[in-house]
């Protein structure tokens, strides 16, 4: 049970030292589009967006 404890306190620490939240909001039809190609892909939603931040990315920075 402490050990549980443990890691939710290290893994709130965490977030709030190395993570940004992003708040996206997408109309239904369009989220339902992307969980598919998330399905399609064999990735969460979040992954999947991730994923594709990153490609464009790197396409626009070449």
């Amino acid at each position: 049970m402490a050990d549980n404890e443990s890691k939710k306190k290290y893994d709130i620490q965490y977030a709030k030292n190395k993570l940004k939240r992003i708040p996206l909001d997408v109309q239904k039809e369009k989220y339902d589009e992307i969980k598919a190609a998330a399905v399609i892909a064999g990735e969460s939603v979040n992954r999947y967006i991730k994923n594709t931040i990153s490609q464009r990315m790197e396409r626009e920075q070449s």
